[in-house]
């Protein structure tokens, strides 16, 4: 027995043979020439074609039973995944199985309003390939222009098809389109089509296929809202981590709070300026995280709450528990939601404590070193060394300075003395001279470096004459017994200029016998005498008062020095 035969049979298999039954009762009682009762006869050929009707009614709601079932099933798989490949695959492979189709085209709107073919498969459930993608271009777009279903038995008689290249060219026979719709807007068509054979779709398969594409357009449109939020949430996620990398790497601290001043945010920066770990500052109140600042920055916050405008640049020096000094620079201002609405305050916050530190030091080292040498030093490329060049040198020291601190306390003496190393250092910088050291009471200075001078000579002298007017505007100011002598001595040559000493000690200097030479011409001179050399005299010889002074034998000298007394300026 075979499988065929060990199968149950339906109920519409089975009314068929009851059916045939009662016709064989009558064939039989007649081919055996009984007669039956007419009232028998009738009631039995009446029985057969009941069983007759009733089998076949039975076989259309078995049909439309199973079509039902069948479309439940597939709306199960369909909706099963979000994923929009996979919905569109599913949904072509069970409109090609439930229609029995040679092929399945489904087709969807793209940004530009074009109907463009997503996926082609064919009844094997494989994907079709571009050679063999050729429809009606005719019955789709007469289905997008309607909205209604289309349904041939053979395209090539049809008369609304007659001519039409595509159905001739591709040997188009049996077609089935129907629109795909949601919300009454049309979003794609499904075509399904038989090339081979004619008359396989009818008005069931066009029902069948229409109630499916509700349940299909559904799907697809769950599906392409899920791929669109899910691209959205891509973007979001990125655009997040690309926010959090770039707040967490902005040097300036940020503070956001709250309306009832809870902080909300605050990058690593911040905790760095605090000193404070994010569990200590997030979820705390500003007057608790800013604990140190608060009673300075709460009336600053009530403005910004009042006024809804930014303060910028505020500056706060205070002392912090946990890093002692500290200078901070503050901006606040309100933090706007998208609709611009208040929701809190932003505080950018920069910690000023070590520029303000570097920047107290610059103004240290400016009044110990000439401004234009700071200029020309780099930093990152100071070497051991220096380059030669002309300058004037220029010494001055204060006479008498010793016997008078024998019998001045410490603190008055240092005092004294700064007035008279200040009227010197400032005469020197007035004619945009370097200052090159204090040397106990006596200065070194030079002309013409590290900025070229046309006039240095004359700029040291002009410094010199400078020096001694300002001494007796001291005499004015301090006591008979302060009043104190100078000695002025300056000469001209060339000198190299650069770093001496080793990198953990330098010192930015001229070094020459010409340099030695302006200071042992100051070490000769008399009280409140500027001297200078024959070769600096010929260079401002037309614009000073000077006479011959006596000449100078010196030390390391096989020839006497002839030296000028300065008088002053012409």
């Amino acid at each position: 027995m075979t499988a065929e035969n060990t199968r149950p049979s339906t109920l519409h298999d089975q009314l068929l043979t009851l059916a045939a039954l009662a016709g064989k009762v009558r064939t039989d009682f007649s081919a055996n020439k009984i007669q039956l009762p007419k009232e028998t006869t009738n009631s039995l050929h009446h029985l057969q074609t009941t069983l007759e009707q009733l089998s076949e009614k039975i076989e259309v709601f078995q049909n439309e039973h199973g079509n039902m079932m069948a479309l439940a099933q597939v709306g199960q798989v369909i909706n099963s995944s979000l994923e929009l490949d996979e919905v569109l695959r599913i949904v072509m492979d069970n409109i090609v199985r439930l229609t029995k189709a040679e092929r399945g085209f489904l087709m969807l709107r793209d940004e530009s309003g074009e109907m463009v073919a997503k996926i082609a498969r064919n009844w094997e459930m494989e994907s079709i390939n571009s050679s063999e993608k050729n429809v009606s271009r005719t019955v789709v777009q007469r289905v997008i222009d309607s909205g209604e279903s289309i349904v041939t038995t053979n395209a090539q008689e049809d008369q609304r098809f007659v001519g039409q290249e595509s159905i001739v060219a591709f040997n188009l026979r049996s077609i089935l389109c129907v629109p795909l719709k949601v919300k009454n807007d049309l979003i794609g068509v499904i075509y399904a089509d038989n090339r081979i054979r004619a008359g396989i779709f009818a008005d069931t398969e066009k029902d069948l296929l229409e109630a499916f594409a509700n349940q299909a357009a559904v799907a697809i449109d769950n599906a392409r809202l899920f791929s669109s939020l899910k691209n959205s949430l891509e973007e979001v996620t990125a655009l997040k981590n690309l926010m959090d990398n770039v707040f967490a790497s902005i040097t300036s601290g940020v503070i956001t709070a709250d309306i009832q001043d809870n902080i909300t945010l605050a990058n690593r920066a911040a905790e760095n300026i605090l000193g404070s770990t994010t569990e200590e500052i997030i979820g705390h109140r500003l007057n608790e995280a800013l604990a140190s600042v608060s009673s300075e920055l709460e009336p600053h916050l009530k403005e910004v709450r009042k006024t809804d405008k930014a303060i910028v640049d505020l500056e706060i020096s205070h002392i912090s528990p946990k890093r002692g000094n500290v200078d901070w620079r503050l901006n606040l201002s309100p933090l706007k939601d998208a609709g611009q609405k208040t929701q809190g305050v932003a505080i950018v916050l920069d910690d000023l404590t070590e520029r303000k530190r570097l920047e107290a030091q610059r103004r240290l080292f400016e009044r110990m070193v000439s401004p234009a040498v700071i200029e020309q030093l780099d930093p990152n490329s100071l070497q051991l060394g220096g380059k030669r060049t002309e300058i004037t040198t220029l010494f001055a020291d204060i006479r008498g300075f010793t016997t008078f601190s024998e019998s001045m306390s410490p603190e008055k003496l240092v005092t004294i003395l700064n007035l008279y190393l200040a009227a010197m250092a400032e005469a020197v910088l007035s004619q945009e001279g370097t200052v090159d050291k204090f040397m106990g009471d006596a200065i070194m200075a030079w002309f013409n470096a590290p900025v070229p001078q046309k006039d240095h000579t004359l700029r040291a002298v002009k410094t010199a004459i400078a020096i001694r007017d300002s001494i007796e505007k001291l005499y004015k100011e301090l006591p008979k017994d302060a009043h104190l002598a100078f000695g002025v001595g300056i000469h001209i040559g060339d000198a190299v200029l650069g770093l001496i000493g080793t990198e953990k000690r330098l010192e930015y200097t001229a070094i020459s016998d010409s340099v030695n030479t302006a200071k042992r011409i100051q070490e000769n001179s008399a009280n409140n005498q500027i001297l200078i050399t024959k070769d600096a005299y010929e260079f401002v010889k037309k614009h000073i008062e000077a006479k011959p002074h006596a000449e100078m034998n010196m030390k390391g000298k096989t020839q006497p020095i002839e030296v000028y007394e300065v008088l002053g300026l012409k």
